[in-house]
């Protein structure tokens, strides 16, 4: 099959190259799939570049990665099942990631085929094109953890969404619509139409001003671009408001090669044993319970993922070039 073959952690034009390599058994507990579709995210630029270089340590791979084809999620048809699979068939379309651990491994999702554990596998809605399907796992079950370590949202809640047109940041926003919250959503100038079309209530501009000036409060403030400070956001919140700091990156552009934002998010944790305004640290939701509630989110059309550019599987290293310039307005998507 043909698949994308990282050699070595570095830039992706000097690390990834497209190469023919055997087809992947099925295990016993997994799912063949022929992939139509798969989602570029910062996930992928990390476990590319091997940035922060501590990530290595968190099993992919000290010098290279233990898997040398990248991508976690995506969206197919079922090509075989393993011995102990139920729930699916040949030929059932199904989306999901490829791996049940971190994000940050790669999973051989920027392939022709991959093996995948059924356990994190939902049914693709049918409505619902390849493309837009795989821009959903990672980002929503990233959103959908975070936000449940807040407690349910209700109707009454007001939720700012800082960085709300990103990957995680826009399937945030309709999380937070669908259970009926008023939602404030940040990002940039070319940005603003697409979080009105997601169902944003109000918009900013964050080149026009600093959000952290504004007279509201909010119950929820969900820092996605993770460039706010706590202390900063303090006086935002109501008074059981929570904060929620995700830990982007941008693509290394803080210069923390090492550790990345990993000291910052354990700094965050161990106040929030003495600060409620901090979720606590607790056991992630099952990959494969997530997927469900994200079908039935898309099926009902409370989801709806926004696609930008696609790009065929032998332009990776444009496709996450462009995702490191910011200029998508909307997920990018890899088609083999």
């Amino acid at each position: 099959m043909k698949a994308v073959v990282q050699t070595r952690y570095g830039a992706p034009d000097e690390v990834l190259e497209i190469r023919e390599v055997p087809k992947p058994a099925c295990g016993a507990d997994e799912v063949l799939v022929r992939v139509r579709a798969a989602s570029v995210h910062p996930d992928v630029w990390h476990m590319v570049t091997g940035r922060p270089y501590f990530l290595r340590c968190m099993g992919a791979g000290l010098r290279r990665p233990k898997n040398p084809i990248p991508g976690i999620d995506m969206a197919g048809e079922v090509e075989a099942v393993g011995g102990n699979v139920t729930g699916f068939a040949p030929g059932d379309a199904v989306f999901g990631e490829s791996h049940t651990g971190f994000q940050w491994v790669n999973g051989g999702a920027y392939a022709e085929y991959v093996a995948v554990p059924s356990s994190v596998l939902a049914l693709k809605p049918e409505a619902v094109p390849f493309a837009e399907a795989a821009s959903v796992p990672t980002a929503g079950i990233i959103a959908f953890d975070n936000l449940r370590a807040c407690g349910p949202l209700q109707a009454s809640h007001k939720v700012l969404i800082n960085g709300a047109a990103g990957c995680v940041g826009s399937i945030a926003l309709q999380l937070a619509k669908a259970a009926g919250a008023h939602v404030t959503a940040v990002d940039a100038t070319h940005k603003l139409e697409l979080m009105r079309r997601l169902g944003a209530d109000a918009v900013v501009d964050y080149t026009k001003g600093d959000i952290t000036t504004t007279s509201e409060r909010y119950d929820l403030l969900f820092d996605v671009a993770s460039n706010l400070t706590f202390s900063g956001c303090k006086r935002l919140l109501t008074p059981t408001g929570k904060y929620i700091w995700i830990g982007h990156d941008h693509f290394g552009r803080n210069g923390k090669s090492v550790f990345g934002s990993i000291p910052h998010a354990l700094g965050l944790v161990a106040r929030s044993l003495f600060d409620r305004r901090l979720p606590r640290l607790g056991p992630s939701t099952p990959k494969g319970e997530v997927m469900g509630l994200l079908k039935a989110l898309l099926e009902s059309g409370k989801l709806t993922p926004m696609v930008d550019k696609v790009f065929p599987l032998e332009q990776v290293g444009d496709a996450l070039r462009y995702l490191q310039e910011g200029r998508a307005v909307g997920r990018i998507v890899l088609v083999p």
